[in-house]
């Protein structure tokens, strides 16, 4: 929350003294009453500026990866200009670049770096780093698996789970939809790109993790930020998907969150503002409580 500056409160202070000694030196009462006025306006002027200045909304919307980083920033901004609404419509990263190319959003939420093609139209600025991470059931065997045993995996050249160390029974794959920034960075990164044998394609994250939980033979990939311990994540290559790995580089299956904004606009004061708080040292340990990586801080 802004506080009242020192020069605000001195202000205020010198106002109202100077209303005491005009009184008391016989002041009439208009003279007085004038300055008490004046004294009112002054307070009034810092109380609005210490409450924030800013009023209308900021349109977000995309990455379903994003809503817990998206719900904690929009709290913390409350507490700096509460006249301002962040809305948060969690359609997908596709969508959500296609929104701030097509202006039916202040600021498009990607999960995904841009694509060369997309910088054309829209900028990307990074606020934080996700790890992707690799979950399996909580009875499942499975612990650890490489880079190329994962590839082997999703695009069914491994088919049970008995050739990577479990128990015998067929791999099942659950995955997201074509144009989610998650399924996007993790056949990126693993080099699966357009050729997994999903046995589900789900729309959200919290689906594909509900599957995972469902299902002792399932395997799939969810936001380091999403996952709680209904599931268990898989070590990769023998490194854990953790704040710390992500950040250092050595947990290889990670991707940025990105903040999208049109190119051929300028963004609102208010759209602005919020993407100066998401970016600020100010926004790091709210990032971190939502589980991804802070690049600011």
């Amino acid at each position: 929350m802004k506080k009242i500056s020192r020069r605000s409160f001195l202000t205020v202070c010198g106002a109202a003294a100077a209303a005491a000694a005009l009184t008391a030196c016989g002041g009439s009462a208009s003279s007085a009453s004038s300055t008490a006025a004046s004294v009112s306006a002054t307070a009034s002027s810092a109380a609005e500026q210490a409450a924030g200045t800013l009023s209308g909304n900021v349109a977000t919307g995309g990455s379903t990866s994003m809503k817990n980083v998206i719900a904690a920033l929009t709290e913390g901004f409350a507490e700096v200009e509460p006249g301002v609404t962040v809305s948060y419509d969690p359609t997908g990263s596709g969508a959500g670049i296609t929104g701030a190319t097509d202006k039916t959003l202040d600021i498009g939420l990607s999960s995904r770096a841009l694509k060369d093609e997309e910088k054309n139209d829209v900028d990307g600025t990074t606020v934080a780093l996700d790890g992707i991470a690799i979950i399996v059931s909580k009875d499942s065997k499975v612990a650890d698996l490489t880079v190329e045993q994962l590839k082997k995996m999703f695009t069914g050249e491994i088919t049970n789970w008995k050739e990577v160390g479990g128990d015998d029974g067929e791999i099942v794959l659950v995955g997201r939809e074509a144009g989610s920034g998650t399924r996007d960075g993790f056949e990126s990164i693993v080099d699966v790109k357009d050729s997994c044998k999903y046995a589900q394609e789900l729309t959200a994250t919290g689906a594909v993790i509900s599957a995972v939980e469902a299902n002792p033979l399932t395997i799939g990939y969810a936001s380091l930020s999403a996952v709680g311990d209904t599931v268990a994540m898989v070590t990769v290559e023998g490194v854990e998907c953790s704040e710390d790995t992500v950040k250092d580089g050595s947990y290889k299956i990670q991707r940025p969150f990105v903040f999208v904004t049109n190119k051929s606009v300028a963004l609102s004061e208010q759209a602005q503002a919020f993407v100066d708080f998401a970016t600020s040292k100010d926004a790091a340990d709210l990032i971190r409580t939502a589980g991804a990586v802070p690049v600011n801080e």
